[in-house]
């Protein structure tokens, strides 16, 4: 009997969304070892190599690439053993045909059999033959139900498509690629319907669970930074190789606060609150189709300039897609900075299952008060969004004071033993 290859569990959300196929390493016929890389494979934050755990031969590959969505142990590919016999791949056929009505079953056509052309942005209309010379076509081309139901609604001859599904089948993405292909929107020329990967899928499931579970509140405050802008500017003039960000700072001010009021690195789960015993701290890093959120670990026991180091190496992986799973899966609290574009001020979304996040807005000098007088000071307003089930508003604030306290007077910072 072949052997089948299911589509692995990457990551933690893959039994909800599913993965997409972005390559395949090995082609028919080729020869597989245990440890080969055989697909990459696209989760919610990351493109990986999946790896055979078996040898033999990839005889069949069930599912092309660049299909999405694909379900968590879904029959992909079959692979023989060496030496045996390729009848035995006769059974693919019959498997194949039921994969790929589980995979279509996710589309709605049950409970909306009709669909319409606005929904498939094209009214371009191939006029199909007589009824009888559609029976015939049928009976020679292979193509799926619902690939058929959705050329007859548009108007698409069959006999113009070129399936791309197992054994030449014509599949729905055959149809909505000629239908693409024609470029004739009419009403809908101006508007664009663009397909998200797993990445924004999870980013949307998990900021709706978000905001429809968790009870947000939030708390701004203003923070003089003069004295912090004039502490990195000095650390970098003397540290060329390794310049620091305020960013940087910002960490290290969230770190000590943190162990100062340990009940803020926390998350409710269930019916408990969970408190870390470790300060991890993550950091949004904005990717081209969406975000990632690293982790820079035992933030506390870091100085400023490792953690300078650190936040470069984790962000340009990110953007290559290199992290590992654990480098962005965790962490007790979350930093959002959008001040490098302007931003004065925003609240953030929790980021589950953390208790807090943290919006930092630009930069900006502004007339205040100080010590009775008028004075140009430059200001950062931050603004910490809670999760109320584990964080009360007066934990929250007192947290929040001492991180003002912090990026206001920064050279506490650095009488910490372990900050250098």
């Amino acid at each position: 009997m072949p052997i089948e290859i299911l589509m692995p569990a990457l990551s933690p959300t893959m039994s909800k969304t599913g993965g997409k196929i972005v390559k395949w390493c090995k082609k028919e016929q080729d020869k597989v070892e245990i440890g080969d890389v055989i697909a990459e494979i696209e989760t919610d934050k990351a493109i990986m190599e999946f790896e055979s755990v078996d040898e033999g031969v990839l005889a069949k590959i069930l599912v092309s690439e660049g299909t999405s969505g694909v379900p968590v142990n879904q029959l992909i590919a079959l692979m023989l053993e060496e030496g045996e016999d390729k009848s035995a791949l006769d059974l693919a056929s019959a498997i194949n045909t039921k994969v790929e009505k589980e995979v279509e079953a996710d589309f709605s056509v049950s409970s909306n059999p009709s669909i319409s052309s606005s929904s498939l942005m094209s009214s371009q209309c191939v006029t199909l033959g007589s009824k009888k010379e559609d029976r015939a076509t049928e009976n020679r081309i292979k193509v799926s139900p619902l690939a058929k139901k959705i050329a007859q609604n548009e108007g698409v001859d069959i006999k113009r498509l070129k399936g791309t599904g197992p054994y030449g089948r014509i599949i729905k993405a055959d149809v909505l690629e000629f239908l693409d292909q024609t470029k004739s929107y009419e009403r809908f020329e101006e508007n664009t319907t663009v397909e998200v990967s797993n990445m924004r899928q999870v980013i949307a499931q998990r900021l709706v669970e978000s905001k429809q579970n968790i009870p947000h509140f939030y708390l701004t405050v203003d923070c003089h930074v003069d004295k912090l802008i004039s502490l990195k500017n000095e650390v970098n003039s003397a540290n060329e190789n390794n310049k620091v960000t305020i960013n940087d700072l910002i960490i290290k001010a969230v770190a000590f606060s943190m162990k100062k009021f340990p009940d803020i690195n926390s998350s409710w789960i269930d019916t408990k609150i969970v408190r870390y015993s470790n300060i991890d701290i993550s950091i949004a890093v904005a990717l081209e189709d969406g975000l990632i959120t690293p982790i820079v670990k035992n933030a506390d026991e870091k100085s400023v300039l490792s953690i300078s180091k650190e936040v470069k190496d984790l962000v340009n992986r990110a953007r290559s897609g290199k992290l590992r799973p654990e480098e962005f899966q965790g962490g007790g609290f979350t930093i959002s900075n959008l001040g490098m574009f302007g931003i004065k001020t925003f609240s953030a979304i929790i980021n589950p299952p953390q208790s807090c996040i943290m919006a930092v807005g630009a930069s900006k000098k502004q007339p205040v008060v100080i010590s009775e007088k008028i004075e140009i000071a430059e200001v950062m307003t931050v603004t910490l969004s809670v999760d109320h089930r584990a964080v009360d508003g007066a934990l929250g604030a007192k947290f929040l004071n001492a991180f003002k306290y912090y990026i206001e007077n920064p050279t506490v910072m650095l009488l910490e033993p372990l900050l250098l």
